[in-house]
Order: C-alpha cells, then structure tokens, then sequence
C-alpha cells in the first residue's frame, strides 16, 4: 500500500499532525507510526513520531490492511465516542422520565462511569452539566403546563419544584419571565416596538423595560411582527418610535458603515446553554468570523457543535449578539435567521470597516 494519501503534498500532512490539528484544512486523513504499530488523527495528543516513522492513511480500513491498530487515545474509527455519545443520550432519556432529578452518582453508575469522569462526558457532548440538563427538563415541563392554562401551583408541582419559592426565586433564569407572565403569554407585560428602513431592508426593534428583546429584518413587516409575538403571544404590543429613536439610529447607523460592536441594552431570554453561546458570540471580534466548532470549543462543549447552531439560529437579536459572525469550517456561510444575503453583506462591510 502506498505510503501517502494522493495529495500533492505529504509536508502538509506532516505539518497537521506536529500541529496536532483535528480539522485540518487539508482534510480529514490518518497518520500511523510504523515502531508502535497504532495508527492516530492528527489531533492525537501523543508525542509526535519521528517523520521517517510515519504514514499517512485516508481511512480506518487502509490502515488496519498494512497491520496497524486504532490509536486507544484519539479513537481514530470513534468507536469509544459512540460509546460515550450512547451512555449521555440513555442518561438524558432517565433524566426526561424521572420525576425527580436523579443524582451524578446514580446516572454515573448506571452508565458504568466514575462520577468525575462521566460529568466530563456529558458536558462535552450536551454542553450542559447533568443537573443544568434536569433543570431544563423541568422548566420545559412548567412552560409546557402554564402554557396548558395550568395553576400556578398545579404547574410548579407537575414539574417536579416542590414548592413556588424555587420557581419564583429564579424566574428570568428559569423561563424568561415570571410563571404567572408564561401562564398568561406574556399577558400583562408591554414591549415596545419601532420599524424604520435600513441597509438591510425592513427593520423592527421590540424592547421591554430590561432592553432590547428583538432586532430582525425583513420585507414584510406583518412577517417581522408575527415572529415577535410567537414570543410573547398576549404580550401589549406597543408602537413606541420615538422612545426607541435612539435604538433605531444606533442599528441603523451601524448597518450603513458598521465600526465597531453595536452595544445595546438587552433583555435576553433563553435557557443556560443558549445564553453562554450567546454570550460567547458577542465576544468574536469585530470583522472577524468563527465556525460552530471554534465556537463550540469556547464555550467548554467542543461535541455539542449541533446545538451551539441550534442556539445561534434562535437568537433574537440579530447584530447586537452577532450570529452572523459564525460560518460554517469550509467558510460557507450556512444559514441565517435574516437570510444568507443579509449574512454576506454584513460580514463584508465588517471585513471593510475593521481594515479602516
């Protein structure tokens, strides 16, 4: 079997595997290291071989035909990562069904883990901890039963709380609001609203009295105003232009000659795992872009890349928490809330203003 993939250039290989690269932009490839007979990714955390020792493969299979062995750190064929994946998923699936959120111990145990090691896996592939997970579990059962027109107290204990005082103790972080603002869909709170014309056609800002809730674009604004309120259905909604000039100048100002980040006041409501991606996409810089994986790396869940795109196409607030910043590894722009169109034009003005 040859020695090397056919590409014109084995040095580039080479360079990945010192580089300990798992994505390389060359593509995926194996290497194997003919004096310890096992075969690796380029992302291996072992000791780089000597080049004279090296080989490089396209697959499993071609490897394991000259007589190597998977490398048992990397998992180069993903057999443990099915593994792990298949232990976190019948851990989340105890988890939905239990009334009760069920301890590390007892989850680490029945998935065959020690405790320390098994919480590392669940965190790199839901990027949540397990407990994180259960209280997202029941507060998606408490939304559920409030939007059902449930009791208060009738939700609360449904939900597996036990009492009102650790629903209402933390009620932003929970749900976003109040229960008794989610029983009612938002009945009872106001958001402001303002249209205006921009670069990137029709904008609406909505605001409540925390900032800035929604920021979308689009060529019809009945469009724009039913997504607003899927949010908060019995929601008052209230046309506001001037109280939101300002917000409106501060968008629109940026979309004509973007300079730096656009800085506004925000009331952000999603679950702990949509937050910290949020979070984390406010702070890729100005003019610059990251793929789902880089940013999925940051924010400590480097196999949760699905849900990192998950959280970024349910971002509210376009710009302000920029998700267009984030593009696919190969450089292709994916999808877009807004549309791939608005994406572009974005990012090249950004690209255009951070070289100024």
């Amino acid at each position: 079997m040859p020695d090397a993939l056919a590409m014109p250039d084995p040095e580039t290989l080479w360079q990945a595997v010192l580089a300990r690269d798992p994505r390389p932009a060359c593509g995926p490839f194996l290497y194997a290291v003919t004096t310890q007979g096992v075969y690796c990714r380029p992302g291996c955390p072992s000791r780089p071989p000597l080049r004279r020792n090296v080989r490089f493969y396209p697959t499993p299979d071609a490897a394991e035909a000259d007589g190597f062995r998977a490398c048992k750190r990397c998992d180069p064929k993903g057999e443990r990562a099915a593994l792990h994946a298949e232990a976190v998923r019948a851990a989340c699936l105890l988890i939905e069904r239990s009334e009760t959120i069920p301890s590390l111990a007892a989850l680490a145990e029945r998935a065959g883990y020690a405790k320390h090691h098994f919480l590392r896996l669940f965190r790199e592939i839901t990027g949540v901890t397990p407990r994180s997970y259960a209280e997202s579990v029941r507060a998606r059962r408490l939304s559920a039963a409030l939007a059902g027109g449930a009791r208060v107290a009738e939700a609360v204990a449904e939900a597996g709380f036990g009492s009102e005082s650790r629903v209402y103790g933390r009620p932003g972080r929970l749900l976003g609001m109040t229960p008794g603002t989610a029983r009612r869909g938002g009945r009872g709170e106001t958001i402001r609203v303002a249209l205006a014309g921009s670069a990137l056609g029709l904008l609406l800002v909505g605001a409540t009295a925390q900032g800035v809730c929604f920021l979308g674009f689009g060529e019809d604004e009945a469009a724009l105003r039913g997504d607003l309120r899927r949010r908060f259905p019995e929601a008052r909604i209230e046309d506001a232009p001037e109280a939101l000039a300002a917000t409106v100048r501060a968008v629109v100002a940026f979309l004509e000659e973007p300079k730096a980040a656009l800085a506004l006041p925000l009331d952000l409501r999603g679950t702990a795992f949509q937050r910290r991606v949020w979070e984390a996409l406010t702070r890729i810089p100005f003019g610059e872009t990251r793929h789902y994986a880089q940013l999925a790396a940051e924010i400590g869940a480097p196999a949760a890349v699905r849900a990192v795109a998950r959280a970024c196409a349910q971002n509210p607030v376009g710009l302000a928490v920029p998700c267009h910043r984030v593009v696919a590894k190969d450089g292709d722009l994916t999808g877009y809330r807004w549309g791939i169109a608005r994406k572009r034009a974005l990012l090249a003005k950004e690209r255009a203003g951070a070289k100024r």
